[in-house]
């Protein structure tokens, strides 16, 4: 995912440009679907899900500033959100699943993602921080639970858990620039 070119193509979406928005699906949708998937579990709810992500990109593009974050981070957090808000609205099922489901022997889209120089670069960046802030970040970002529900989990204050996964993220910002 090239930062410039992403950044670019949002600037366009925000001026309800559909070919960019295209564009921009091309060259961003498996990652975020990725990242998605990462949260959650079914397919078939990862893809409306991501579906739902790119509804909220194409509304919300206009507020996009590349002073105050990098592209890529910008719609990584636009597709978590939207995982974490289908998650939210699930309703409890009592239905078992079935006992035989097909085998899928492709690649997962986490284990894809996982052999990307990006994910690597991220993998070495999060080992740069300290335990406490690499088990926030991976409760908040890749476990998908909200602020709340990482300080409850981890015993410690709302206010202190926003704070210590904010100088991680700045960290792990300031790492990944290099």
């Amino acid at each position: 995912m090239d930062e410039q070119q992403v950044s670019g193509l949002i600037k366009r979406v925000s001026l309800a440009d559909r070919a960019a928005f295209s564009e921009l699906y091309d060259v961003t949708s498996a990652k975020l679907f990725a990242v998605i998937s990462r949260i959650i579990k079914d397919s078939d709810e990862a893809q409306d899900a991501l579906q739902d992500c790119y509804v909220n990109l194409w509304r919300r593009a206009k507020s996009f500033d590349e002073t105050r974050a990098r592209a890529a981070g910008w719609l990584v957090m636009i597709a978590r959100n939207a995982a974490i808000d289908r998650l939210r609205r699930r309703k409890p099922t009592t239905a078992l699943a079935p006992m035989h489901e097909p085998v899928d022997d492709s690649p997962s889209p986490e284990l894809s993602a996982a052999n990307s120089d990006e994910a690597r670069r991220l993998h070495a960046c999060l080992g740069e921080l300290t335990e406490a802030e690499n088990g926030l970040v991976q409760r908040a970002f890749f476990g998908g639970d909200s602020y709340s529900e990482v300080a409850e989990a981890s015993g410690r204050p709302l206010g202190t858990v926003k704070s210590v996964i904010r100088r991680a993220l700045m960290k792990l910002r300031r790492c990944l620039d290099q």
